[in-house]
């Protein structure tokens, strides 16, 4: 019997990294002449994997979005992980947006996966597991069409494909 090749389809965001993206933005912050007198501030709750913005207007908190994403997207991490909530009133004429960090795909984007896996009549199985899409077949040219043809599709997620053997 022939032996069986495999990935992952994952997504995942390094911590470590947005905390130190977060630390950049913070210093940037301080040091803008544009948002000094705004107050302006980014904080990250790891456990909950979330970020808030606080600003004193709606103006302000975008520019101190654009400085954050500036910081993450050097660091490494994809703007795709990030889910942006709404601005809402915080009391003292502020504002705060709060962020959620992507971990794991979603059930319906990981049935949609394997939807268009499937859609490719290739030799491959597609099985969702938790927070992840496994990949399995003979053909590693299969595995490896597949990695590409997911490259190419815009699923709105972070998509990273771990565990190739």
């Amino acid at each position: 019997m022939a032996k069986q090749n495999s990935f992952d389809i994952v997504s995942e965001v390094d911590l470590a990294e947005v905390k130190n993206a977060v630390n950049q933005a913070r210093k940037e912050l301080m040091q803008r002449y544009d948002l000094k007198s705004t107050n302006s501030t980014v904080e990250f709750d790891e456990k909950a994997a979330t970020l808030t913005l606080g600003s004193s207007d709606e103006f302000s908190i975008e520019a101190v979005k654009g400085v954050l994403i500036q910081k993450l997207v050097r660091r490494g991490v994809s703007t795709k992980a990030l889910t942006w909530g709404e601005v809402v009133p915080a009391g003292g004429n502020r504002v705060r947006q709060v962020v959620e960090l992507q971990q794991g795909i979603p059930m319906e984007k990981a049935k949609e996966i394997v939807k268009i896996i499937k859609g490719e009549k290739l030799k491959v199985q597609a099985a969702i597991q938790g927070d992840s899409v496994r990949v399995t077949g003979k053909s590693r040219d299969d595995l490896q069409y597949v990695i590409a043809l997911l490259k190419e599709e815009d699923l709105g997620i972070d998509m990273s494909f771990t565990n190739y053997r």
